[in-house]
């Protein structure tokens, strides 16, 4: 199995940034994938961003296109969510997520295609 936990969140205001860490542990070397989901109280969770373990290639949602950057330390297990000029909208509980399966990246822009879930980290964005 594999575990994965978040940390970095906090309570920010609007336009400052803030860097999220995702460790994984355990099995990890079966990861193919970590992707980053938030959340807000009564919505699904949202795709923010994903990268392929070995490869490094990424991919992001809409929301985190041009401000986030996904990054990972493979030595270290360690992936990263560094998150500028962030807005009030971007207030959610930040999930990380490992995948096992080698897919094609847009693929793991779905929740089921992953494994292994983090409990999340809230990240509060003040206006």
């Amino acid at each position: 199995q594999v575990q994965v936990a978040e940390n970095g969140g906090g309570l920010v205001q609007a336009g400052d940034s803030l860097r999220l860490a995702c460790v994984a542990s355990g099995r990890a070397f079966i990861i193919s994938t970590m992707g980053w989901f938030r959340q807000t109280p009564g919505n699904e969770r949202e795709f923010v961003a994903a990268i392929n373990w070995s490869s490094g290639e990424t991919i992001y949602g809409d929301s985190a296109e041009g401000r986030f950057i996904i990054s990972r330390d493979n030595g270290e297990h360690t992936m990263y969510l560094e998150m500028n000029r962030l807005k009030f909208e971007d207030t959610g509980v930040y999930y990380c997520a490992a995948g096992r399966t080698q897919l094609t990246m847009s693929f793991y822009t779905a929740a089921h295609w992953y494994n292994f879930w983090g409990q999340g980290t809230q990240v509060t964005v003040s206006s």
